[in-house]
């Protein structure tokens, strides 16, 4: 599920040619295997805050990679005070279904380094994976998103998402039934 939600400062570690955002510091790029640490450390943060997604802890780079489709992989990089930890945003996309009547349907993760927030660093992300994805034929992403977290509802609507519905007490976290928004947007070639 995607996150924009707050956490403690970020400090991780370590082509769609490079699309510059409106903040001339940021660069949208492939993800690449060196940006691993800083990846999984983004994911870490946006789960310790309870609103991102059911799991709790970030999986390992393997694991992370095995699920995630290559081609719609991308991370926000910009200035830091250390060069080395430059990656603040990551957005991924696995498929659905390996049934190929849903080829063109995939499920997306985004998650914004907390201290990088308020910067466009989400929107840049969903709008370069969103014209990735069109270009690559998908007709729809999906998503879900707890109903608490307000800002990435507020992202995915503002990048075309609409609400396909809630499902109710879908999982338990920390204890707790949570309910999971279901988003999606369609490719404007199915419209």
């Amino acid at each position: 599920m995607p996150d924009s939600s707050t956490a403690a400062n970020c400090s991780p570690p370590g082509t769609m040619s490079a699309h510059q955002h409106q903040d001339p510091g940021i660069t949208i790029r492939a993800m690449r295997h060196p940006d691993a640490d800083q990846v999984l450390t983004i994911y870490q943060h946006g789960l310790d805050t309870g609103h991102a997604s059911f799991e709790t802890t970030a999986p390992t780079w393997q694991a992370f990679d095995a699920a995630k489709l290559d081609q719609y992989r991308y991370v926000a990089t910009g200035p830091t005070a250390d060069p080395r930890h430059n990656v603040l945003g990551w957005i991924a996309a696995s498929p659905v279904s390996d049934r190929c009547c849903y080829a063109g349907v995939v499920e997306h993760s985004i998650y914004v380094c907390p201290n990088a927030r308020g910067r466009g660093i989400g929107a840049a992300l969903l709008t370069a994976f969103i014209a990735a994805t069109e270009a690559g034929g998908i007709w729809t992403i999906q998503t879900g998103v707890f109903p608490e977290n307000t800002p990435s509802l507020r992202l995915h609507a503002k990048a075309g998402f609409r609400t396909v519905g809630t499902r109710r007490r879908l999982g338990r976290l920390h204890g707790q039934w949570r309910d999971v928004v279901l988003l999606e947007r369609r490719s404007s070639a199915v419209l």
